[in-house]
């Protein structure tokens, strides 16, 4: 049986690819600092990602390392977002294991409309030079020949269950007050990945990585849709006489004053100013005709525990 080590098991993407990858008939360890999200079948090793030794121990002789490792958006300065995966690399050391990795589309300017794995990287907030740093640490580790690389490089999460995501935070909060919130600009389409969709995604990676190069960059397309989509989405499952209105554009930036978590999530409001489509024909013919869970059934299904179950949290 095929075995996959995912550091950072109880994070969305943590959790999401643990899921595929079981069901996929993977043997699965998750690393983390508590078993948060106990997932049956999963074998759950506690341990501190700050902790070279205990990530080594984890990831042990399995030769797939899924890294869903994160930290606050406010913790990412400092330096602390780079030495996070630095000794993510530390743990796998001259290896040559394959690591799963999931990028983000910070690392393009608002003025790419369509953003492929080809186009250059030129950020615009501080937020995508620092992925942009963190890629390239692992870039150089790749040509060192220490160890394989693949980043897969989705939108905004979204999904059955979670919590701490946009869809979640600034749409969801007071559904069951029969209120939903729509960001975006009028028109202007927004790149999101359904979580259960971007785990196969992983998979299906995963298991042609031995006829793939040293470091590669993968877009996952997800669903792109504008606020008006979105909203007849959920329009289309929610209960009758629910009140749809739109997130403002001065209101992140304004509890930002207070808090600094929403003052980092203000600096990325260009991300729903401008269409920025990801695009990825390589990984479209890879995962096949019919991959993705129709949009509508995405929506409903996330919109469902809302109304119906406690949600997972981050």
């Amino acid at each position: 049986m095929s075995k996959v080590v995912v550091l950072g098991i109880n994070g969305h993407i943590g959790n999401a690819a643990a899921r595929a990858f079981l069901a996929a008939g993977y043997e699965v360890t998750g690393f983390g600092r508590s078993n948060r999200h106990p997932i049956q079948g999963v074998t759950f090793v506690k341990g501190d990602a700050d902790d070279v030794a205990a990530m080594r121990a984890a990831i042990g002789d399995t030769d797939l390392v899924v890294n869903a490792l994160n930290l606050p958006y406010h913790q990412w300065d400092k330096g602390r977002k780079e030495a996070q995966n630095e000794r993510v690399m530390a743990a796998l050391g001259s290896s040559g294991k394959t690591l799963l990795f999931p990028g983000n589309i910070y690392n393009y300017a608002a003025s790419d409309r369509f953003v492929t794995p080809d186009l250059a990287q030129h950020p615009q907030a501080d937020k995508g030079e620092i992925r942009v740093r963190v890629e390239n640490l692992y870039r150089a580790a790749a040509a060192r020949g220490d160890i394989k690389v693949l980043i897969v490089r989705p939108g905004d999460f979204y999904g059955p269950g979670y919590t701490g995501t946009w869809f979640d935070l600034a749409m969801m909060t007071d559904a069951r007050k029969g209120k939903v919130a729509i960001p975006g600009v009028a028109g202007v389409g927004h790149a999101w990945a359904y979580l259960p969709d971007l785990g196969r995604a992983f998979v299906k990676v995963a298991e042609v990585r031995h006829r793939l190069g040293s470091f590669e960059n993968f877009h996952f397309a997800g669903h792109f849709v504008t606020p008006e989509q979105m909203r007849d989405a959920i329009a289309a499952v929610v209960p009758q006489g629910t009140r749809f209105a739109r997130v403002p554009h001065w209101i992140f930036p304004a509890i930002g004053l207070v808090n600094p978590m929403m003052r980092e999530v203000a600096k990325m409001g260009y991300l729903w100013e401008h269409p920025m489509e990801l695009r990825d024909p390589r990984l479209d013919a890879l995962l096949g005709p019919g991959f993705a869970t129709p949009f509508g059934e995405a929506v409903a299904a996330t919109v469902a525990p809302y109304f119906v179950a406690e949600k997972l949290a981050a």
